[in-house]
């Protein structure tokens, strides 16, 4: 029942409990059944290193804590106040139990479990209560996030970029209503080899642990390669990435939670996803365990670069309506959230298949005109070729659009660049970085930089490097070129995998050298940081930063110091 994630820093607290909760969880789960009643574990690492295992009994409405030492509980005291009173709220008892409670008094622990059990144990049967009961949790990863009432059971593993993460959210709701329960829902990524590989894991794994449920994958990968994902004796269902997004997608014509009768045989629910010319916004609350709220501005790509397969995956590019986006905007600012980040998979494009073509930089002074509410406009990456005068008026006078760009930069040769077919040389590149510092000194920039692409030469690459500083980026994403099956760069002479490997450390350690010139200079610096989970937040240049906080409030702090990847900030009021 409960089980470890398997960490390189394991606390000595964390091998303690592993060790204790062996023999505890038999016994926990035996008392459970013997009283006829069905229960749910949930794991999560502790922000600060103890593990802390939740188990809730749905149909005794009980929260169970077996928690690790209290190192650190006074940084989250306040984020376990806000979710005891959500339980109370809601009816639900929280029991919770030391490792000192469990070594020394296991047989009370166990007793005063069973008891809470049998006297909050409803009429009905145990299979009836768990189909009627809500859950406060759900699990993603090892990550543990309180959320509103959710199905008992429904589960998303989500890899892959921001635009899955906000789909993913509509998934969940999506399978909700079609009344699927007891499932697990993968949202595939197929940038690269890797992604996939780790998507195909994640679903043996998801078997393992959840041998009943059914497993439905989607994604760019289930979209690009089905029968693949449908030969896979561990899933149930294979949906396209416009299938994923319907209820009927989910639709299921037996009983819920009934695998089907032969291993490999997965139901595939894929169409071609170049015949989708529209897209809409999805009308969402916000995204559970995300203080950030998504949305969804553009879809697909009408560009192909020769590494990539995203097109094959997301089709045509096709945008939201503006008046959409913006509903979707004042909606999320009307439910708390403070910033609001709009994604797709290339928002440059955004418009130009809309009637009378409007520009991404009209879109975005649209919404911060007609949402004066929100407090905080970013974007996710942009292709610095397409950027239009618009946007850069906005990214000059706008304050509440954030001083953060990243670039889908790729290298910094010119003839690696023509032969990814990008539209931008290295010279283009550092001009665009020149003059949105003009325009807004402040700004920083991030860029996605592949390494060890085909016919890359140790003179190429160290083009690449170079750039890191004339362009002057702070957050740098290193991608070790992956072949991709039927893309142009697979059939190209190919570099030794060693040489991959070696370059993108090299990348990776001249990022981590310009992260670590950003960090000392934000020194003394007044900075306003949105707080989200674990104690920390984002900067207005999306620099992470220690902090405490209530999670989703934006805090002025001064930084006072920093990590090996992160400030120190202090709160101006704490600091005074």
């Amino acid at each position: 029942m409960f089980r470890f994630d398997r960490t390189p820093q394991k606390t000595a607290q964390a091998r303690r409990l592993r060790v204790l909760a062996t023999p505890a969880e038999r016994i926990l789960w035996s008392r459970l059944k013997s009283a006829q009643i069905e229960g749910q574990s949930f794991r999560r690492q502790h922000p600060l290193g103890p593990y802390i295992l939740d188990f809730y009994c749905a149909a005794a409405r009980l929260c169970i804590e077996l928690d690790g030492e209290q190192h650190g509980r006074a940084r989250v005291a306040a984020r376990d106040q806000r979710r005891d009173r959500w339980l109370e709220e809601k009816g639900i008892l929280v029991l919770r139990f030391s490792n000192t409670d469990m070594r020394g008094n296991l047989s009370g622990v166990l007793d005063a479990i069973a008891h809470h059990v049998l006297e909050r144990r409803p009429q009905q049967t145990p299979s009836e209560a768990l189909r009627a009961s809500t859950s406060p949790f759900q699990g993603e990863g090892t990550r543990l996030s309180l959320i509103r009432p959710a199905i008992l059971m429904l589960e998303v593993l989500t890899f892959g970029c921001r635009l899955n993460t906000l789909e993913s959210e509509v998934m969940r709701r999506r399978a909700a209503e079609a009344g699927l329960g007891d499932a697990v829902l993968v949202n595939t990524c197929a940038v690269t080899a890797e992604a996939v590989s780790q998507a195909r894991q994640a679903i043996r794994r998801a078997r393992r642990e959840r041998p009943d449920a059914r497993i439905v994958v989607s994604g760019c990968a289930a979209q690009i390669d089905p029968q693949g994902f449908a030969a896979m004796p561990e899933v149930d269902l294979v949906l396209g990435n416009a299938e994923k997004l319907t209820v009927a997608g989910y639709a299921v014509g037996s009983p819920d939670g009934e695998r089907r009768q032969h291993a490999g045989s997965a139901e595939v629910r894929v169409d071609d996803i170049r015949s989708v010319r529209e897209t809409a916004g999805h009308l969402i609350d916000g995204l559970d365990g995300h203080t950030r709220a998504f949305v969804e501005i553009q879809n697909g790509c009408d560009h192909r670069c020769t590494f990539c397969v995203i097109p094959f995956g997301r089709g045509d590019s096709r945008s939201v309506p503006m008046g959409g986006v913006i509903e979707q905007v004042r909606r999320l600012a009307g439910q708390g959230h403070a910033e609001v980040v709009l994604t797709g998979v290339d928002i440059t494009a955004y418009g130009a298949d809309l009637p009378g073509a409007p520009t991404l930089g009209k879109l975005v002074k649209s919404v911060l005109k007609h949402v004066p509410e929100l407090k905080r406009l970013r974007l996710t990456s942009i292709d610095s070729i397409e950027v239009d005068a618009h946007l850069l008026d906005a990214i000059a006078g706008e304050e509440r659009l954030m001083p953060h760009l990243h670039l889908s930069l790729q290298s910094g040769d010119d003839l690696i660049l023509k032969r990814m077919k990008r539209r931008h040389s290295r010279a283009d590149a550092i001009r665009f970085t020149e003059t949105v510092r003009r325009l807004r000194p402040d700004v920083i920039f991030g860029a996605d930089l592949i390494a060890g692409f085909p016919t890359e030469s140790e003179a190429m690459f160290e083009n690449s490097l170079s750039v890191v500083a004339e362009c002057g980026l702070t957050h740098v994403h290193v991608f070790p070129y992956s072949p991709r099956p039927g893309t142009p760069a697979a059939r190209m002479p190919q570099v030794e995998r060693a040489v991959v490997r070696e370059r993108a450390a090299r990348l990776r350690a001249e990022g981590a050298t310009a992260l670590a010139a950003h960090l000392d200079a934000e020194h003394g610096a007044v900075r306003r940081i949105l707080v989200e989970n674990g104690g920390v937040g984002r900067t207005e240049h999306f620099t992470l930063a220690e902090i405490g906080g209530t999670r989703g409030e934006i805090v002025t702090a001064r930084i006072t110091g920093r990590t090996d990847r992160a400030l120190i900030a202090t709160p101006l009021t704490a600091a005074a």
